[in-house]
């Protein structure tokens, strides 16, 4: 029975219960309630059925739009043989080549994209951007020369990539074990005082925006590494944003994306609250419940400068915030200088140590 209960949650504080053999209870360990058996059923079971009736599973409520006759008369879809992706151009930008897999062949094929109801125009253009990966290509000493020279920079794309932003409600109800420490001298003793404390807190954190991508073919860590964007800059989405530009179809829905977006609203929520427990010398949680009571997702376009380059039969992709011009990328690493390098740094460690060890042993005297 002890092992059936030991994950059991205090109903008045959250700590955790233990079976008591002197009352013959369950007992908690931090407000030492006692409970039998029968009170903490009663609890759990009253728990679920409210949880059941409130409907823990949300239905979010999501919006994407359809594109009329005249602007699917202008806009015009490719797809990429080689990774799959699905690409959506205005009438006058030519798509030959893959932004994401670098692949020189991209068929025409039927338009069934789904219409994004916001965009966050590009605000940098292409020289900028072309500038951008050349400051940081620099200062990369293990670069290979040769993959500067053939990756043709000039190649970079301008690509919308399709992103669900997530607005929600999180609700918190968590409980921590505080301890205040103060020492004193009293007479000749030093004395060391510890209180302890039971802390409660609940409350709602509000989001709006919180961004995940929906497209399978761009990395995710790439698109959190080129956050944030700017959504006071958002506008209803309008073809003329597109002139130019390519855009890739959302390929996994806002259902499938929702648990990323709820795992960052979660995470927000638990270090927003715990923020507001201070004045202690230590901290621990001990129950953390947080769920969402509200949300929703919009289809929204958000604008990445992509080069995607082939180097010794490896592809190396690079992202540019079109907004604010964060970028992030992998680079190849040239094993001849990587050996120059380190033959050159363990021979001056060396020759150091060599000369710290003629000193200590009385040098030129």
């Amino acid at each position: 029975m002890a092992e059936q209960l030991s994950n059991y949650q205090c109903p008045n504080c959250g700590g955790p219960l233990r079976f008591d053999p002197a009352t013959q209870k369950l007992k908690c360990e931090y407000c030492e309630s006692l409970f039998t058996q029968e009170e903490v059923d009663q609890f759990y079971r009253a728990k679920e059925e409210a949880a059941a009736a409130a409907g823990t599973e949300q239905q979010w409520e999501t919006d994407t739009g359809e594109w009329s006759s005249d602007e699917e008369n202008h806009m015009r879809a490719y797809s990429c043989p080689s990774c799959g992706a699905q690409l959506i151009a205005d009438e006058n930008t030519a798509v030959t080549i893959c932004p994401y897999c670098n692949n020189p062949t991209v068929v025409a094929g039927q338009f069934v994209a789904k219409k994004p109801q916001f965009v966050l125009p590009f605000k940098l253009d292409k020289d900028q951007a072309v500038e951008i990966l050349n400051k940081f290509y620099q200062g990369k000493p293990l670069l290979p020369g040769a993959f500067k020279e053939h990756n043709h920079i000039e190649e970079i794309k301008g690509v919308y990539v399709p992103f669900w932003l997530y607005n929600g409600v999180m609700e918190a109800d968590m409980t921590f074990k505080a301890e205040r420490v103060n020492q004193f001298t009293h007479g000749d003793d030093i004395v060391t005082e510890t209180s302890h404390f039971q802390i409660l807190r609940k409350g709602t954190v509000t989001f709006s925006g919180v961004p995940a991508d929906a497209s399978s073919k761009m990395p995710d860590e790439y698109m959190d590494a080129i956050e944030p964007f700017d959504y006071n800059e958002l506008k209803d989405f309008d073809t003329m944003y597109m002139a130019g530009y390519m855009a890739d179809s959302y390929d996994v829905d806002s259902e499938q994306d929702r648990a990323r977006a709820e795992r960052r609203m979660k995470q927000t929520t638990i270090d927003q609250i715990s923020a507001t427990v201070n004045g202690y010398t230590s901290v621990v949680p001990i129950r953390s419940d947080v769920k969402l009571v509200d949300g929703a997702a919009a289809y929204a376009f958000l604008p990445v400068w992509l080069l995607c380059t082939t180097w010794n039969g490896k592809n190396y992709l690079f992202a540019v915030n079109g907004q604010s011009g964060k970028i992030t990328g992998e680079m190849p690493t040239d094993a001849v200088l990587f050996v120059r390098y380190w033959l050159i740094i363990t021979l001056v460690l060396f020759i150091l140590a060599g000369v710290v060890l003629y000193f200590m042993g009385g040098g030129f005297l």
